[in-house]
This record gives structure tokens, sequence and C-alpha cells, in this order.
């Protein structure tokens, strides 16, 4: 039997942030991904109620397959009305393939098991053709529509934070963001380029002692202590210049700036960095492989796929950072090192009498071997 005080949230990204270990989240996410899988995983969950199916086979998500492959339970798709009936702080007990909420029966539980996902993984690939076209078409189109947008034809904030001649960071929550801000601390505490978050990826900033320079985005899921630290908030709003992240801002006394244009956070960063003149564009998180951009038909990616093309040699993802760029250490530093942790070493033994004795005796010897 598993029993455990409910989480529940339409949006897994702000779920895990109230989310405790031996609770149970409640989720209603279609096809789940890496970054929500590794979330889940942080709090070390052992089960995992998804009212919606985590893997529909249109896509090869990895949500289901890393969460099954860290043997946590998944309940799969016990529908909306389920979903509904189930509140924050309610208890939930599952016995066997029964669940049961506040000790009343609630449903009979769906498990999703190893074998059942990788048969839909399998699958989904042979989707892909289809997939690719209709994201070709779908990015053609976008081009076409918002052509401006991509050629910088709409206006960017002015910002007090000097990007041009330097290196910039642009870290958004995408796969594996987590893993590739820690394999790169020594590329950023010895360059120190401009960092930009996207919205919630601040917060992974913040856990690494890494204060962001600027955050951009709706404001969804970024934390109040985030926006206190950083130098300058950017709220993207629609293209028709609604905003519903300047509320929470201006909530907190703070100020900030609005950008309203089309495409995603993660593209305004990108191009805000690269018309105020960065040398060099480094992204974590950011959407980088075919599988990223064709991942759930996401019709947004479209723009992403365009400012990367745009933006061009300037723009380097940080995994290749992280395997080219080592701190070298000069064997004459180490030299240095030694002798001077020697000195002391050398002088208590001066004034040792045992070694004085000893010392004596090789000048002796010395003065034989000489004559």
């Amino acid at each position: 039997m598993i029993k455990g005080k409910v989480k529940i949230d339409r949006r897994t990204k702000n779920l895990v942030k109230r989310l405790r270990p031996g609770e149970i989240p409640v989720i209603l996410h279609e096809d789940i991904d890496e970054v929500a899988a590794y979330s889940l995983l942080e709090k070390k969950v052992k089960v995992v109620i998804n009212c919606a199916k985590s893997f529909t086979g249109k896509f090869p998500a990895v949500g289901a397959k890393i969460l099954l492959s860290h043997d946590v339970i998944i309940i799969d798709n016990l529908g909306e009305d389920v979903f509904n009936r189930i509140r924050e702080g309610d208890i939930i007990e599952i016995k066997d393939d029964k669940i049961f909420l506040n000790s009343n029966y609630l449903c009979d539980a769906k498990y999703l098991s190893k074998e059942e996902v990788e048969s839909f993984y399998q699958k989904s690939f042979k989707k892909m053709e289809n997939l690719l076209e209709d994201f070709i078409e779908n990015t053609l189109e976008y081009a076409k529509k918002e052509k401006g947008f991509i050629l910088g034809q709409f206006e960017m904030p002015d910002i007090s934070t000097k990007i041009a001649g330097r290196h910039v960071l642009v870290v958004t929550r995408g796969s594996s963001f987590k893993k590739d801000i820690k394999a790169i601390k020594g590329y950023i505490t010895e360059v120190k380029p401009v960092v930009i978050a996207v919205d919630g990826a601040a917060d992974a900033l913040l856990e690494e002692k890494i204060r962001p320079n600027i955050i951009i985005g709706d404001m969804d899921s970024v934390s109040e202590e985030s926006l206190y630290k950083c130098d300058e908030i950017i709220v993207h709003s629609y293209p028709n210049g609604y905003a519903p992240g300047l509320k929470k801002v201006e909530a907190l006394g703070l100020t900030a700036k609005i950008v309203a244009c089309p495409g995603t956070s993660e593209d305004v960063a990108l191009l805000l960095a690269y018309e105020k003149g960065a040398e060099l564009i480094v992204s974590v998180g950011s959407h980088s492989s075919m599988l990223d951009f064709l991942e759930k038909g996401r019709k947004g990616m479209s723009s992403t796929f365009l400012v990367r093309l745009k933006i061009g040699s300037k723009l380097v993802d940080a995994r290749g950072v992280s395997k080219l760029y080592t701190e070298k250490v000069s064997f004459k530093y180490i030299g240095v090192l030694l002798f001077s942790a020697l000195i002391p070493i050398l002088a208590i033994l001066m004034v040792t009498p045992p070694f004085q004795y000893f010392f004596y005796l090789i000048q002796l010897k010395l003065r034989v071997i000489l004559r």
C-alpha cells in the first residue's frame, strides 16, 4: 500500500516547487517530457498519478521511460473527471489496483509498465517522417508571416547591462539543463559572461550560486527570490502588448521592461544577446536537436529554429563548451605551489634537535667526500 498527501497542479513545473518527499503528485500532463521527469525525480517521488496519458505514442517523449527506469510507479490516464475531484492536501491511498481518496473509493488504478512504454516508444519513431513534414511546412509559413520578428523588425528594450563585446550565457529549462550548468561552472567563473535566465531557469542558477543578470519571460514559473536578486527584468508579452506577467513583478514592488513579439521567451533572450552585440552566445537547455524541435508537434518551435539560423556561428551549445573548455593548470604553478609548501616544513625541521644533528652528519660526510 502507498499512502500520502496530495500535491496537484495542471502544470507539472508549478507542482514540483511545492512537492515534498513522501507526497503524491497528481498531474494532468500528456506526454511527460524529460525536464518534468527529472524535476519529479529530484523530489524523490515513489509514485506519480497522471490523469492524462503519460505516453500517447504520437511522439517519442522520454519522460515516462525515465521515471519507470528509476522505479517510479506511474498510475496513468485516469481522466480529467478524476483530476477535478482531487484537491491539494487530500490523502490518497493506493491498495493494489484500487485508489482511495480520503478513505473513500476513487477509481481503479491503471499502472503503466516499462514494456508498454517501450512498445509505444518504438512505434512512435515511425511517425517522425510525418511530424518532420508538418514542421517544415509550419516553419515556412511562420517565416512568411513573422519575418519581421526574425529580421529584428521590432523594438528591443534599452538595458543597463553591458552586452556588447562580451560572452552571454542564455539558460532555458530544457533537457539536462541543470547538469549542463554544473559542467560549465569553471567557464562561468573565469569568463564571467552576462547571464540571461529564461523564466524559471533563474531558480536553477541560484541553486548553483549563480546570479542572473537578466530574467526574460512571462514570469509564470520564476520565484520571487530570483526576481529580487537579478539586475533587470524583461517581461515577454503577447504581440498586442498584453503582459500578464507584469502584474507579478509590480506586486513585488519591482520594475520591468516589456518586449512585445511573437515566438518564445527563449527566442527573445537569444535575439536580445545578438542584437546587443554579444561576442559569443552560449545556450544551456536550449532546443537544438530534431527531437527538441518536433516535440509534441509544438508549432511555436518554428521560431526557435529560425532564430538559431539567424544567429549562426555566434551561438554554441553548453554541452560543447563543457567538452572543449577545461581549466588548464600550468606545471609552473604546480612547482611554485609545492616549493611554497616545502618552505615552512624545512624551517620547522631546521630548528628540531634530531634533524639538526642529522644535517650536521650530512655536512661532515660532504667535507670528507670533497677533500
